[in-house]
């Protein structure tokens, strides 16, 4: 799963299905907060489970950024406002769990070797800070750019997320996976991805979660969301 962006029904219509299968472990890629209101029941939802692992996106380390008073992304500009709003609202005893969480997992099962990423970090950038810029451009989904993008990549999977549309592509070296924006569609639906790995082979099965996204659509209204004109229209299709 990927870019929940603080959306708690969606993310709890996910984790109901997921839970009524046998599912091994459960990969968050990034962005869990930023967008949504609903940071703190996603970041309590996602921290206390014992069966999953999750790194970071740009809209998590922004914000982190703003609350331990480093440079903000000179990038996100647009969002600053929003961004304090969000770190606001948080409750403060998050800020060093989402500290302590990696940019990438590199994981091997059943001898596949796999690839957790939000985004493809530019050659040497991986460790620079966010206000740094460190990572590529988002690109439209195709083989193509994905085996451009992630050119000197070598795993049989690579799972990321950031650009909001499906993307599921197999190449010769690679099979590219981002089962789309959880918390981010332009239908009361939350997408996800179920990946087994067994024999040698990797299937993937891509699947949604209806809810009900009537009440979260009205909160940004009641909670005055800064930017929410702009995020219902853009990230949300106009729904309400």
């Amino acid at each position: 799963m990927t870019d929940i962006h603080g959306n708690a029904a969606a993310l709890e219509a996910v984790l109901t299905e997921i839970d009524k299968n046998e599912i091994d472990h459960i990969y968050c890629l990034g962005d869990m907060i930023g967008i949504g209101p609903d940071t703190n029941e996603v970041l309590h939802m996602l921290f206390s489970r014992m069966d999953l692992s999750m790194i970071t996106g740009n809209h998590d380390e922004a914000i982190l950024a703003l609350a331990k008073g480093e440079e903000y992304p000179n990038n996100h500009p647009h969002v600053k406002v929003h961004h304090q709003w969000i770190l606001n609202k948080m409750d403060p005893s998050f800020i060093p769990k989402l500290e302590q969480l990696l940019r990438t997992i590199n994981q091997t099962i059943d001898g596949r070797s796999i690839l957790f990423t939000h985004y493809q970090f530019k050659k040497g950038k991986l460790h620079e800070h966010i206000s740094k810029n460190p990572f590529s451009s988002i690109v439209e989904p195709s083989l193509v750019n994905l085996e451009s993008l992630f050119v000197d990549n070598n795993e049989d999977l690579i799972c990321f997320g950031h650009h909001h549309p499906l993307h599921y592509f197999r190449g010769d070296k690679s099979i590219y996976l981002n089962p789309g924006s959880l918390g981010c569609n332009h239908k009361p639906t939350a997408p996800y991805a179920i990946v087994s790995v067994s024999n040698n082979e990797i299937e993937i099965n891509l699947e949604e979660a209806p809810y009900d996204n009537t009440a979260f659509l009205d909160s940004y209204q009641k909670l005055k969301v800064p930017e929410r004109e702009f995020i219902l229209r853009v990230f949300h299709g106009n729904q309400i």
